[in-house]
């Protein structure tokens, strides 16, 4: 019989094997540093709802989250939305094909979910934008408050998404929107606890976030 992969030794095993492959090359202040940073995800993505995942998508870039609240709020909200970009262009695509003529049920629920998902994506790019001018003191609240609204709206249009799905029987078309939603909606509500975390940190210090390479997220 397999045996179940405890999360939290999942996690910790995605965040420390980081480190370990640059012990190496790098001097004892960098892997400390690398060290520290994991720690901090590790400990943020545990009150999310989906931790494992959570540390999945954001142990690559720990070296640029360091141990930022804000930096760790753009990555994850970069993340949740370059996968809903993806899913939103899946859902175009179902929507221009055979289908659309073949079976009217699934094409307009189908065309609701290109809808609503289309309105989440946008909210994310607000989100983002938003993220990345954080000023401080009262203008911090005003601005995480917004981000928060946005955020919580992509939730609900993602879940939204997929409720004209709901009295189709089951099929492949079915089976494969709703999985593809249900991934980015992981994501979405991991990104949405951690913006909760940041608009919680008052004396936060935001800051621009371009990473090592020069690519903003």
């Amino acid at each position: 019989m397999a045996r179940n992969t405890n999360p939290t030794t999942a996690c910790l095993l995605l965040l420390f094997i980081f480190p370990s492959l640059i012990l190496a090359v790098y001097p004892t202040s960098q892997i400390d540093a690398a060290n520290n940073a994991s720690d901090f995800i590790r400990t943020s993505c545990s009150a999310t709802l989906y931790p494992v995942r959570c540390c999945a998508t954001l142990a690559r870039y720990s070296n640029f989250i360091q141990q930022s609240p804000s930096q760790l709020a753009i990555v994850a909200v970069s993340v949740s939305l370059r996968r809903a970009r993806r899913a939103s262009a899946y859902l175009s695509s179902l929507c221009r094909g055979p289908i659309s003529s073949s079976n009217p049920s699934a094409a307009a629920a189908l065309r609701d979910c290109d809808s609503t998902f289309g309105d989440a994506v946008d909210q994310m790019k607000q989100s983002l934008a938003e993220l990345h001018q954080l000023k401080a003191g009262e203008e911090f609240l005003w601005q995480m408050s917004n981000v928060e609204t946005w955020m919580s709206a992509a939730l609900t249009n993602e879940d939204t998404c997929t409720d004209g799905f709901e009295e189709l029987p089951a099929g492949d078309v079915k089976e494969d929107v709703c999985g593809r939603v249900a991934r980015v909606k992981e994501l979405t509500s991991n990104a949405l606890a951690l913006v909760n975390s940041l608009a919680s940190k008052q004396g936060s210090s935001p800051s621009q976030a371009v990473d090592p390479n020069g690519r903003g997220f």
